[in-house]
């Protein structure tokens, strides 16, 4: 089964590097920014943390 969503919130370097790229130098009035931000923030409250791996335990 294929996972396209986002499991944790963590990305790594070149994830963020590529979504940066991608949205520079577009123009957004200041109620688009508001708009984004709000829904960002309420998506990100349902994406937990990448869970620590315990003493003795290898990282994925």
């Amino acid at each position: 089964m294929e996972q396209n969503k986002r499991q944790f919130r963590e990305l790594s370097d070149e994830t963020k590097e590529k979504i940066s790229n991608s949205t520079r130098d577009r123009a957004k009035s200041a109620q688009h920014k508001q708009n984004i931000s709000k829904g960002m923030i309420k998506y990100w409250e349902t994406i937990p943390n990448k869970p620590q791996p315990s003493s003795g335990e290898t990282p994925i």
